[in-house]
């Protein structure tokens, strides 16, 4: 198995409609609690404000495909069933994929109105020779 890559950022909202619905802190709490409890050794995990909105950012390159993969998963559907309007991508790519997108792509998670979905890269796949030789 080899490596495997990622980088994602989350706007954090109760709603479509609104940031807050009247519970985001206790739910920005529990976020902070989650985060909290996932430590890589190569990659991170950051929510921060920006112009009172929050934003959740994702980054990692591990050796391979392991539990990172699990917790990073985890995470998101937890985000995406707490905050129904929160929206964002993760971008992936790993040497294990499987068709589609296969190895030498990224796999672009998009989340948006508590639903996550798996789409194809337009931009920077096939890795090879977009961004490598």
């Amino acid at each position: 198995m080899g490596m495997y890559e990622f980088h994602g950022w989350f706007g954090i909202a109760e709603s479509a409609e609104e940031a807050d619905t009247g519970s985001l802190s206790e739910g920005l709490a529990d976020l902070r609690v989650r985060i909290s409890e996932i430590h890589w050794a190569t990659g991170g995990l950051q929510l921060a404000a920006y112009n009172g909105e929050y934003f959740l950012t994702a980054n990692g390159l591990m050796n391979r495909r392991r539990d990172e993969a699990r917790e990073l998963e985890s995470l998101l559907e937890y985000v995406a069933g707490r905050f129904s309007g929160a929206w964002g991508l993760l971008y992936e790519r790993s040497d294990d994929f499987t068709d589609p997108p296969g190895p030498g792509s990224f796999r672009v998670r998009v989340m948006a109105r508590g639903a996550i979905q798996d789409r194809l890269d337009p931009f920077l796949s096939p890795c090879r020779p977009t961004i490598e030789d």
